[in-house]
């Protein structure tokens, strides 16, 4: 294509389509981690003879977290199960008088808006749930507000539909409503709770414009599981069988317009995608590095409701590790990627920076490696531990253990993140 000429939609198209891969996350990934191992990177040092032993951390955390190793997936349903409550078994008695189908619906609803509202809570912020006096702060906080949030109603337009998110109910959401749902208040404060509240709205909004993706009547988040479970009929058939990647893809073409991010061609948005100019690509992808980190920590909380409701999702291998801090960190400081400036630590790091880039890429390509590691410590199959298991097991346990023992549980690298990356 002439450089000096510009793109026609449907090669712009064609090269987005490229990029909301995870072939192409991991193999551009892959491209930052071979060059910083042959002393290209401004930023890293790259020590495989510690692999293991961050391996070893994932083993160690894995064995205390899940003695019997019987470890369920990295997701969203983890955190539901804060402080030793089964709230999963409560939606279940809520649910119990709804249809199969309506059930998993339902299930979809909840975890898209908790994994939408999963933004850096602060460290000033807290959720005492009302009905046990369990006080919970970050994730695990940020889950169970929304999850009683979501059983409420807070998020559905129909008072005799209150277990649904829908548009015209996530449009109209109030802030203040939603800091009521969250405890906010002068001396409980939640970082960005309007850009939060704003994402709802925003998802409200996509939902609308995309009848195919989301339903004409109601459009709901648990569209795509209609999409994609139930395409032959109304009821879901036991046997149906959806691929890891195809989920994701459906998020990916779905929620695109509702990431802030301004990264885009030809004024397609491509949400985690940011530039590196070392990356080779063909065309318009050149030198573009997907991450689609939170659409992948949605697609893995999604694996549970599609399972749920009686649909087999295979290839989870598929999907890659999330390239947030706490497996980030993990890598760090276990000594497998070593910060050539020590200065670096000090400084506020935007997303598209270039030592911001990298950390993320190698996270991906690196974590691929320790998982093998991990698998061959404890004697197990990628079937008995694909990767979602490791990092539940796990990778993201570890990472945050090791911080909090550091640096008082704050990243090794200081990012001015939107929310939607770490």
């Amino acid at each position: 294509m002439n450089l000096h000429t510009s793109p026609t939609r449907e090669q712009a198209e064609a090269a987005v389509a490229e990029l909301r891969t995870t072939v192409a996350v991991r193999e551009r990934c892959r491209q930052l981690l071979t060059r910083a191992r042959h002393g290209e990177s401004r930023w890293f040092v790259v020590d495989d003879g510690v692999i293991d032993t961050a391996a070893g951390a994932v083993v160690e955390a894995t064995r205390k977290r899940y003695p019997r190793l019987h470890v369920p997936f990295h997701s969203r349903w983890r955190h539901f199960g804060a402080g030793g409550v089964d709230r999963k078994a409560q939606l279940d008695a809520l649910l119990q008088p709804l249809s199969h189908q309506e059930r998993a619906r339902a299930m979809v609803d909840l975890a898209v808006a908790s994994v939408l509202l999963d933004a850096g809570a602060g460290a000033g912020w807290k959720y005492v749930e009302p009905a046990t006096g369990i006080e919970l702060s970050r994730s695990e906080g940020l889950a169970v507000a929304s999850f009683h949030a979501f059983t409420a109603g807070l998020f559905s337009s129909r008072k005799d539909k209150p277990l649904q998110a829908d548009s015209t109910g996530l449009r109209a959401l109030v802030t203040d409503h939603l800091a009521n749902a969250f405890q906010v208040t002068e001396l409980n404060p939640l970082v960005g709770l309007e850009g939060r509240a704003v994402l709802m709205r925003r998802l409200g909004e996509v939902m609308a414009e995309q009848p195919g993706f989301f339903g004409t009547e109601d459009p709901r988040p648990a569209g795509l599981f209609d999409l994609l479970a139930n395409a032959a009929g109304p009821d879901v058939p036991r046997t149906a069988e959806v691929n890891a990647h195809d989920i994701l893809s459906h998020v990916l073409m779905g929620f695109a317009g509702i990431w802030p991010a301004g990264n885009a061609i030809a004024g397609i948005p491509l949400g985690d995608c940011w530039r590196h100019a070392a990356v080779r690509g063909e065309g318009l992808t050149a030198g573009w590095v997907p991450f689609h980190k939170l659409s992948q920590w949605l697609t893995y909380s999604l694996l549970e409701p599609f399972a749920w409701g009686g649909v087999t999702v295979e290839r989870l291998d598929q999907l890659t590790a999330l390239p947030e801090y706490r497996n980030g960190g993990l890598l760090v400081d276990t000594g497998v990627l070593r910060i050539k400036d020590e200065s670096a630590t000090r400084q506020v790091w935007q997303p598209g920076d270039e030592i911001v880039v990298e950390w993320r890429a190698m996270t991906v390509a690196l974590m691929d490696e320790v998982a093998e590691s991990v698998r061959r410590q404890l004697h197990l199959d990628e079937s008995s531990l694909p990767l979602a298991s490791v990092l539940e097991g796990g990778s993201w346990a570890a990472g945050r253990e090791l911080a909090e023992r550091l640096r008082g549980g704050l990243p090794p690298l200081q990012v001015a993140s939107d929310g939607t990356l770490f």
